[in-house]
């Protein structure tokens, strides 16, 4: 069932007693969330009838007394459960694995998710892999706990996990089986009436007893993940300009461009961002790159983006600042370290396709707007000849292209490989020694902003 579907059954009082919405895309899962709780309870009443839960630390003897408790003003009463793992199983773990390879680089808040979900379900402790103590899971041994998957670049990617989650302070709490059976007979049984749950999942194995229950007696929704850059950044328009009619606001291109910088035009982000937007701009009918530069906050990518520009043009001071900022917005070193490993991943990949001849020269100082026009045809030709693979430049979102393409002309392909063995030098040290990780990352960056290339 389509969600346009949905909110008119609800707007001729049609109320399901039960709604899954699941999917990768999060702000289109919180749209829906919201457009359901406006059509079913009034503003007046949510004080007292709508009930927010964490599907990641709630357990569900818990969500089960939410549910089955009526409404405090004998009306309807909305149970909002976002983020359950119910919907998991052990034959999730396979594609659980997959979604952290594909975050722990450019997302490691929502790979350390899954990686405490692959925990659970796996029958792992956090504890029992701190420091090298992961490296005692035999390849024989991971590919019974992941069928399917070999696990020979665990190396990559399971320690790096492990330490974000204990940067970020994040635990990992068991559902059992029974629990589950017994939240599902609840539902089968059926709600008090007027009383509605609505659960939000990145995941579900649909051959769970807990999905066909929720299937047969409440609706499920799901927002697939939009992996084509086109289609994304269509998505983003489409809810962008949903978002400004509703308030009566038209954005300028230089706007939506500096939006665009500060959040690497992803959905969710943006979304968040464009809201404070309007509120800062008041009256004003048109936002403007200005409005955007002044009201949204420095964030990590800009800082990020000074960081890379600052090593572009050799400026060791700027390099620094820009690493003490990330520092202070407390963003954990290994965070920092990954960051600036795919920049500079970006950065070699563009001198290479650049000094392959494939593309129309790029000049000097050339703005974004002719490197669309006169550059960027060209690296989508180009991009059919690569095979599909999370990291490569070409498809990355246009105007991240154009930074690499336009700041690797101040480097050499041998300087830009060598940095990334600095850099992997650097991680090493991270994981096997006590040295200051400020101060090594202090130590490549005055070394990179003074090395000859």
């Amino acid at each position: 069932m389509s969600l346009e579907k949905i909110l008119a059954d609800l707007k001729k009082g049609k109320v399901a007693p039960c709604y899954l919405l699941y999917g990768e895309e999060e702000y289109l899962i919180s749209e829906a969330i919201s457009k359901i709780i406006e059509s079913i309870l009034p503003q007046a009443d949510r004080d007292f009838s709508l009930f927010n839960l964490d599907g990641e630390s709630a357990g569900l003897d818990s969500i089960s007394e939410y549910i089955l408790t009526p409404s405090l003003l004998g009306g309807c009463k909305v149970v909002l459960v976002r983020n359950t793992t119910i919907f998991h199983s052990r034959d999730s773990l396979a594609e659980l694995v997959s979604k952290i390879r594909e975050n722990i680089s450019d997302n490691q808040e929502k790979a350390a998710k899954y990686f405490i979900t692959f925990l659970k379900l796996a029958g792992l402790a956090l504890e029992d892999l701190l420091g090298a103590a992961w490296k005692n899971i035999t390849d024989e041994q991971w590919g019974k706990i992941v069928e399917g998957d070999t696990g020979d670049d665990r190396e990559k990617w399971l320690p790096r996990a492990v330490e974000v989650c204990i940067s970020l302070g994040l635990t990992a709490r068991k559902d059992t089986l029974d629990e589950a059976d017994k939240f599902g007979e609840i539902l089968k049984k059926g709600l008090p009436v007027g009383n509605c749950l609505i659960l939000t999942s990145a995941l579900v194995d649909k051959r769970k007893k807990i999905f066909k229950i929720i299937s047969d007696q409440g609706i499920v929704l799901h927002f697939g993940e939009v992996k084509v850059t086109a289609a994304k950044e269509e998505t983003l328009k489409t809810a962008v300009q949903e978002l400004l009619n509703r308030y009566g606001k038209k954005m300028k291109p230089a706007a939506w461009i500096a939006l665009g910088k500060k959040t690497g035009f992803e959905l969710r982000r943006s979304m968040n961002e464009l809201e404070k937007l309007i509120f800062f701009v008041g009256n004003k009918s048109i936002i403007e790159d200005t409005d955007v530069e002044t009201a949204v906050g420095k964030t990590r990518e800009d800082s990020i983006f000074e960081l890379t520009a600052a090593l572009s043009d050799k400026n060791q001071a700027a390099a620094l600042s820009a690493l003490k900022s990330l520092l202070d917005q407390g963003m954990h070193h290994l965070m920092i370290l990954t960051m600036i490993i795919r920049e500079m991943r970006l950065l070699l990949q563009a001198k290479i396709i650049i000094n392959s001849g494939k593309l129309p020269a790029m000049r000097a100082g050339a703005e974004y707007g002719w490197y669309q026009n006169n550059v960027y045809p060209a690296m989508k030709n180009l991009s059919g000849s690569f095979k599909k693979r999370e990291g490569l430049l070409p498809g990355q979102h246009p105007f991240v292209i154009y930074n690499a393409l336009r700041n690797s002309r101040s480097f050499s392909y041998e300087s830009l490989a060598g940095f990334l063995d600095d850099l992997l030098e650097i991680d090493r040290a991270f994981k096997t020694s006590a040295r200051d990780p400020q101060l090594l990352l202090e130590n490549f960056l005055m070394k990179a902003c003074v090395k000859a290339s």
